[in-house]
């Protein structure tokens, strides 16, 4: 059923219901505007004709018959449309109508009441004049037929007859205007019926149409069709994410699977191996053991970065997380000498375990690669503000001691798989800061070291209030360090 239909009935159905209560209302309210207009009126007649008939009673049975004939004249006069029954010694005097057959009068009728001769109501008022009013009983009686009763069945009638010709006026016009009110709905049902995102691109085409609940519902469909078609791109995402993390842990695990393999098959031909022989296959398939699980943590945790959603952002003192890391590779590596500057507190809006994830590997970089000529790794940690004050930057510098890095190999030095001749890592390290830089939309430089010796500088910039819309902020960025070309 339409919505313009079902308004019709409802409004159809209601407006007569209203019209029965408002006129059951009214007529209480007529009832009693009647009734005292009625009562009013009688006591406002009685007082003309209590003096008329005091004056009456006066010289009634006296010797003065032309004053006598006069006042009986103004006394009926005074009556016009009330019956007025007045006793006097001599018997009653009659006037204006009166109830046929007569009823039994009650002996008190100071305020108006309501009598029943034949089939015809009356009100009737008693009152006490001349030598009655020293406690006798009422002489004086006064007659108005009640037609408060006919005025209100007249009343009642009306408002039933508004009540049955308000339904179907009331509900034909309400379909009229439901009908004209609800078009800008029925042509957004149009535009939205057809509308499969499974099988079609085609999206919500709304032009505003200044009604606050059809703005809002296109507003909010749109919203639905971008979150699903968001949604599609991220399981797209996740999909090639496992994908290319199989392949790729297929391909770069082969070499070392292959030549633990071999180490294997040397220990269980030769059990006779020489000693000195057999610590060196014990060595090597220790090292290819690391570096295979190495290389699994770190496409992990490249595939997790890929993956992030914006609620895994949240608020961050970075000090607190530097000086974690930096107590885990004390405690990992204590021949290491590390030395942190860093400020009481600063703040960035990030994902917590990427940070930490870049800036181990930071610090594991340095303790490889960044040893002095004497061999001992010798580690400057600074985390500080920008100096430049149109920018609010945080920046992580990470000093070494190494040979350093020449200017035409340190972009090489984030992609994939990257190593030195002599690296016993993964060559994922790297490449894994440069991703976490790039969702926290910072910046990351390897340069000399400031002092002028040799050694090298990766200095790590992020905003300091973070990026606080994380969502519009992923969606932006091509995340495809694991499967795609941000990570070659």
């Amino acid at each position: 059923m339409r919505l313009s239909t079902r308004v019709a009935l409802a409004v159809g159905a209601s407006v007569p219901m209203l019209v029965l209560a408002s006129g059951w209302l009214l007529l209480h309210v007529v009832s009693n505007d009647l009734r005292g207009h009625r009562d009013a009126q009688l006591r406002a007649r009685a007082t003309v004709v209590a003096k008329n008939a005091k004056a009456y009673l006066d010289v009634v049975g006296t010797d003065h018959p032309i004053m006598e004939e006069a006042r009986h004249q103004r006394l009926v006069n005074s009556a016009r449309d009330v019956g007025v029954r007045l006793t006097v010694p001599q018997g009653r005097v009659s006037a204006g109508p009166q109830p046929d057959p007569p009823p039994d009068l009650p002996a008190e009728a100071s305020d108006p009441i309501t009598v029943t001769a034949g089939d015809k109501d009356w009100l009737v008022l008693s009152l006490r004049i001349g030598t009655a009013k020293q406690g006798g009983t009422p002489n004086l009686w006064l007659f108005s037929p009640d037609t408060a009763d006919d005025e209100l069945t007249l009343v009642r009638q009306r408002v039933l007859t508004g009540a049955l010709l308000a339904a179907p006026l009331t509900g034909a016009a309400a379909w009229a205007i439901a009908a004209r009110a609800v078009r800008p709905l029925r042509r957004l049902q149009r535009r939205t019926s057809g509308l499969d995102p499974r099988t079609s691109a085609a999206r919500l085409d709304h032009t505003p149409t200044r009604i606050a609940e059809v703005d809002d519902l296109a507003q909010t469909l749109q919203t639905v069709l971008n979150r699903y078609d968001e949604q599609v791109a991220r399981t797209g995402e996740a999909l090639a994410t496992a994908r290319a993390f199989a392949a790729t842990a297929s391909h770069e695990l082969r070499t070392p699977l292959m030549s633990m393999r071999t180490n294997l098959d040397i220990l269980t031909d030769h059990p006779d191996l020489d000693p000195a022989d057999r610590a060196e296959v014990l060595d090597d398939l220790g090292r290819e053991q690391a570096r295979l699980l190495g290389l699994l943590v770190m496409l992990r945790a490249l595939a997790q970065g890929d993956l992030v959603e914006a609620e895994g952002f949240a608020t961050l003192n970075l000090v607190e997380l530097v000086d974690a890391s930096v107590a885990d590779l004390r405690r990992t590596h204590p021949e290491a000498s590390v030395s942190v500057h860093t400020a009481a507190e600063l703040q960035v809006h990030g994902w917590e375990q990427g940070l930490r994830s870049a800036v181990d590997n930071l610090l594991t970089n340095a303790w490889i690669h960044g040893r002095a000529e004497d061999g001992v790794a010798r580690i400057e940690v600074t985390l500080r503000l920008s100096r430049d004050p149109r920018e609010q930057t945080v920046v992580l510098s990470v000093d070494d001691h190494g040979p350093g890095i020449i200017t035409e190999r340190r972009e090489e030095v984030f992609q994939r798989f990257h190593r030195g001749s002599a690296s016993p890592g993964s060559g994922l390290g790297l490449t894994l800061v440069a991703q976490q830089v790039a969702l926290h939309r910072g910046r990351i430089a390897v340069l000399d070291r400031p002092d002028g010796r040799p050694g090298t500088r990766f200095e790590l910039r992020l905003p300091a209030t973070g990026v606080r819309d994380a969502q519009t902020t992923l969606s932006l960025l091509p995340r495809d360090w694991l499967t795609g070309a941000s990570g070659q």
